[in-house]
């Protein structure tokens, strides 16, 4: 009801452009359902008094079912990235297969985004998306097996997890950057490296992680460069915490070093002290 209440006090201004940020997220599946409909039956009718609605949100089919036009934005810094036209007349079937095929097209587009990222990065400071190593090897264990033998479409795999489009394209994105998958117009693909991984039992896991991680995430592989090269094998995170904000936001960069210590534990590259904020290469000390 608040929701509603929250719409009611826009409109009663008469605005010339609604402004809505993630307007449905906090709702449940059904009033979230119901409200869309209002909003587009409302727009149909042309009893809502406003010229234009701008809505935020990383759900790609809410996006198809409700707009007419659709701006993809990178990050870091923000910027459009794409641009998608709908032309199909509303009421929208979320079954048609012409709507399947706008969806389609949106994944497409922000996997080509994802892919020119990563062939780019080169350095220490390119940014990681926080997906836990737990999330990558459950998602690289069903890919492996039926139905998708290796490959599968984006947004179904997106329904299948219970994922949003943006959780699905980072979780792909930490995927391709360590060489565990693909994702190709729309699709996600196991490499050989990722079916390896969902067939290998924890320790031989660990074992591949690290190789693929000091093969491709040139921060993880600095931090260990570094603590070799270092007397006592110890480092300090503001060392690398400076870098990055060289390159990127604060939180970015406290993102992308987070992530980097994650991922190095999980490989047991190293290990890190919260308290003293120390890298080091030996767990005794």
């Amino acid at each position: 009801m608040r929701q509603r209440v929250g719409f009611a006090r826009a409109l009663v201004m008469h605005p010339d452009v609604l402004l809505m940020d993630e307007p449905f997220s906090a709702l449940d599946v059904l009033t979230a359902e119901t409200l869309r409909t209002d909003l587009i039956d409302l727009w149909m009718d042309e009893r809502l008094p406003i010229g234009a609605a701008l809505i935020v949100t990383h759900n790609i089919e809410e996006a198809v079912l409700l707009c007419d036009r659709i701006l993809v934005f990178s990050s870091n810094p923000g910027r459009v990235a794409a641009q998608v036209r709908i032309t199909l007349p509303h009421p929208r079937n979320r079954q048609d297969p012409r709507f399947h095929k706008v969806v389609d097209d949106v994944y497409a587009r922000m996997t080509r985004r994802s892919r020119a990222g990563a062939d780019v990065a080169a350095d220490m400071t390119l940014a990681l998306q926080p997906v836990s190593t737990n999330i990558m090897a459950g998602l690289m264990e069903a890919l492996a097996d039926e139905p998708w033998n290796g490959r599968a479409d984006l947004p179904e795999l997106a329904r299948d997890h219970q994922l949003e489009a943006d959780e699905m394209v980072q979780l792909g994105e930490a995927l391709q950057l360590l060489g565990f998958a693909d994702m190709r117009d729309g699709d996600l693909h196991l490499t050989d490296a990722g079916f390896a991984f969902a067939e290998m039992e924890t320790d031989a896991r660990k074992e591949l992680f690290a190789e693929q991680l000091m093969r491709h995430v040139p921060l993880v592989r600095g931090i260990v460069e570094e603590l070799e090269q270092r007397p006592g094998h110890r480092a300090p995170a503001a060392r690398f915490r400076e870098r990055l904000e060289g390159a990127m936001s604060e939180s970015y960069a406290e993102q992308t070093l987070n992530t980097a210590i994650a991922w190095g534990r999980y490989a047991e590259l190293f290990t890190y002290d919260e308290q003293t904020e120390l890298f080091s290469l030996d767990e005794g000390e």
